[in-house]
């Protein structure tokens, strides 16, 4: 014999069902989130481990992989954005998830773009200014990583700000550096293309701590509106 659902059973079971439709999956974002500080860590450990590199097979080759995590970052967006359409309710501000993804896509965008440069100009030196450059990016990469990883629980705010105040330092002495290794360019290197091709290569590689401020600025204003 067929069970009968009671009418007010099945209101309760309908409005189980909406409540869940409903319910902020903030896990899912963190995640994704999480997957791409590693992800990010991991490229710039890479590269700073590429400008360090004297064996130039060695190097080319971990300057080739970085194209490997450029991609991965490119599809960890994706999803952010694929679940900010599912989802109704988000852990924060739909716009600021939308900010913060986007602004930690740059930083692959930026790396992979260095890297490339480096092969497709040809340049086999890894001068002071690279090596300088490359370490003051892993720098901010991982502080940037660690606020990300913070923002799970929101619990360690004033971490979270030391993050953020780390990675505009960072972005201070990476224009430092910039500076003096334009000044050394025009002042010792004659041969105009290879001025270009270094001159262009610094500038990514600069703006690499340009887009961890971008992100870092991002994250202070989530916590600036939830802590």
């Amino acid at each position: 014999m067929r069970r009968k659902i009671k009418p007010k059973r099945i209101f309760i079971m309908s409005i189980n069902n909406i409540i869940r439709i409903f319910l902020p999956k903030d896990k899912i974002f963190y995640d994704i989130f999480e997957n791409i500080a590693i992800n990010l860590k991991e490229m710039g450990s890479i590269l700073k481990k590429a400008m360090n590199e004297t064996d130039q097979i060695k190097r080319t080759n971990l300057l080739k992989s970085i194209e490997d995590g450029e991609h991965t970052n490119d599809e960890y967006t994706h999803q952010i954005f694929i679940e900010l359409g599912k989802n109704f309710i988000t852990p924060f501000d739909r716009e600021d998830i939308h900010y913060l993804a986007t602004s930690l896509d740059d930083i692959a965008d930026y790396i992979y773009a260095s890297s490339k440069k480096i092969l497709n100009y040809n340049i086999t030196e890894n001068d002071e200014y690279m090596k300088e450059m490359a370490e003051i990016s892993h720098k901010s990469i991982k502080a940037l990583a660690d606020a990300v990883v913070k923002l799970r629980s929101m619990k360690n705010i004033s971490q979270i700000k030391q993050d953020c105040v780390l990675i505009n330092s960072l972005e201070n002495a990476a224009d430092d550096t910039l500076d003096r290794a334009i000044i050394n360019l025009f002042s010792n290197v004659t041969d105009p293309i290879k001025i270009v091709k270094l001159k262009d290569v610094y500038e990514d590689l600069e703006v690499i701590s340009d887009k961890c401020e971008d992100a870092s600025n991002v994250i202070e204003s989530i916590i600036i509106k939830y802590a």
